[in-house]
């Protein structure tokens, strides 16, 4: 019996036994694609195009049907158009559903912010952007000079003593002696002799050499190139840790009194340096270009330099009346100003 012109053509009973659900999935992908949106009428099921594509032969496409007259597209370019359809999908639900960022709450401007840095290159780490540019630290190549020029390259150098308690004293070194090993009366290698106590003005450039005078106070030389030779740091000018300079003086001097010692007072000889900056006989033979206790930065070079006689050695003949000592002329962080130097330095 004919069916009357007009009416849609039933669709194809499944055999017995068989699941219509998953007659339906086995449908090639892209007869679900290229119907649902086909405008046609909808199916028993309520949606739209289902009369229609649950009739397509499991077989494949290229023939006309009630989706439309058009040439159907390969298995393979169907299935990826469904793909990347599915995927158009899922992104504007997720963005309908995502939550509206909550903007109650300000982040402090010294919270660190995570994010790509805004310019290119290697970055600072927000967790030390407020870290000082300490100055460069000398190194063994500045040491490694014979004792005049050293004790002149010495001048304006910044002397760094690092304590326990992590507090940083600085000091401008500011006056220097030279002793020039063997040959020199005044030094305590003369002769070339060569002791336990003095072994450090034999070892490499920049060997601290920290030795006992009176038996009680302490002083502080660096060795230089040459055998016995060596720099006898003598006065600073305070830059850093006054206050900590001050109590370490007043405790460690012997008979001190109740008065406050002045600025200028601190660090104007080789046995107060020692005591402003906490430095004894345990810091003899150390490197001081690597020690993480004590060290040189560097400063400015000074121009105004005075060589004068050197102090205390009234002993050593001739060697007492050169001119091996060093300072910054005009400063008033000098331990002994030579006025006679001074004025045969302007001549």
């Amino acid at each position: 019996m004919g069916r009357r012109p007009g009416t849609p053509a039933p669709a194809p009973t499944p055999p017995p036994g068989a699941d219509p659900r998953r007659e339906i999935a086995l449908l090639p992908v892209a007869s679900v694609l290229l119907c649902a949106g086909a405008g046609s009428t909808p199916g028993p099921g309520g949606a739209s195009g289902i009369r229609s594509w649950v009739g397509f032969p499991r077989g494949g496409f290229g023939r006309e049907s009630r989706c439309g007259s058009r040439q159907m597209p390969a298995p393979r370019e169907a299935q990826l158009s469904f793909r990347m359809g599915q995927k158009r999908q899922r992104l504007l639900e997720a963005k309908q559903h995502q939550k509206p960022p909550d903007r109650t709450q300000t982040p402090s401007p010294k919270e660190p912010r995570l994010g790509l840095p805004s310019t290119l290159g290697p970055q600072r780490s927000i967790y030390f952007s407020n870290l000082k540019v300490c100055p460069a630290r000398l190194g063994s190549e500045f040491f490694d000079q014979p004792a005049v020029p050293l004790a002149r390259a010495f001048l304006g150098q910044v002397l760094v003593r690092r304590l326990d308690d992590g507090t940083e004293l600085r000091g401008r070194i500011v006056e220097t002696e030279a002793y020039l090993g063997p040959e020199d009366e005044a030094a305590h290698s003369r002769g070339g002799r060569q002791t336990p106590r003095n072994r450090g003005m034999f070892m490499k450039p920049g060997t601290l050499y920290v030795y006992l005078i009176y038996g009680m106070y302490f002083c502080m030389n660096v060795s230089s190139r040459g055998d016995g030779a060596c720099v006898l740091l003598r006065a600073l000018e305070p830059l850093g840790g006054l206050e900590a300079m001050r109590q370490l003086r007043s405790t460690l001097r012997k008979g001190a009194t109740g008065r406050a010692l002045k600025d200028r007072e601190l660090c104007n000889g080789p046995s107060k340096l020692c005591q402003a900056l906490a430095i004894d006989k345990s810091f003899d033979q150390r490197d001081l270009a690597t020690d993480e206790a004590v060290w040189l930065e560097q400063g400015p070079r000074e121009s105004a330099v005075v060589a004068a006689a050197r102090v205390g050695i009234g002993h050593a003949g001739e060697w007492a009346h050169k001119p091996l000592r060093f300072y910054v002329q005009g400063s008033p962080w000098v331990s002994v100003v030579d006025r006679a130097a001074e004025r045969t330095a302007q001549a």
